[in-house]
């Protein structure tokens, strides 16, 4: 079968904008060139889906860049196995990509607009293994904890402990933390009940996280590598 033009396009995002910049497993580049990318944007700015850049979704959010979007997947070590959580549903994108790795996927939005529009996308591309809800992302999902990996959309002025309280040993919380232009990408994995070791992935901007846990969440001992509950 002929490949049609978005297939093309997804292929030539992937190859350009994600395996150039360094971007390897396996799994995550096929997520990123089967998830049609187009199908979570506005119909007015369809046009950009495949654009190097974060979209805006309307709502003051926006759909994150592709490289990011894999960045921030590869990071969390995903595999068929796993139970996992996404926070700031948004367009659903992130969610989508994450449920052709792991086995279930969690998604949290706090805008019922956007919820509601990212959970019809859900039904209408047959993801089954995708369930989401209204809430406080920043409290994460405890009826569904532990999770294998927590992934954030939304940047956090410091690590919240109630992702890193639901998250397993070994398991991995790959956030956005900072404010304004000096937020950083990190992965933060629980190495022990009380203790995690942390990853700086490099300079990124997002919209900030909101909710009663959000830039006020927990204390972060960067001293020990530990965090405080």
């Amino acid at each position: 079968m002929p490949q049609s033009r978005n297939d093309a396009l997804r292929n030539e995002m992937v190859e350009t904008q994600i395996v150039a910049r360094g971007i390897k497993d396996r799994r995550v580049l096929d997520a990123m060139r089967k998830v049609p990318r187009e199908m979570f944007l506005p119909e007015e700015a369809a046009d950009r889906a495949f654009a190097d850049g974060a979209v805006g979704i309307g709502q003051d959010q926006t759909i994150s860049q592709p490289y990011i979007v894999a960045l921030m997947t590869e990071a969390a070590g995903l595999t068929p196995q796993c139970h996992v959580l996404d926070v700031g549903t948004g367009s659903g994108y992130g969610a989508a990509v994450a449920a052709q790795l792991a086995d279930q996927v969690f998604t949290i939005e706090r805008i019922p607009e956007l919820a509601d529009a990212a959970r019809k996308r859900f039904h209408d591309l047959h993801y089954d293994n995708i369930h989401s809800r209204v809430g406080d992302g920043s409290q994460g999902w405890p009826e569904q904890a532990p999770f294998d990996a927590i992934l954030v959309a939304a940047a956090a002025s410091v690590v919240p402990e109630a992702l890193c309280a639901q998250l397993k040993i070994g398991g991995r919380l790959v956030i956005p933390i900072g404010s304004g232009g000096g937020q950083r990408l990190m992965r933060i994995e629980r190495s022990t009940a009380h203790g995690f070791r942390e990853t700086d992935l490099g300079p990124v901007a997002f919209v900030p996280l909101l909710g009663d846990y959000g830039p006020q969440a927990g204390k972060v001992d960067r001293g020990t590598g530990g965090y405080n509950h």
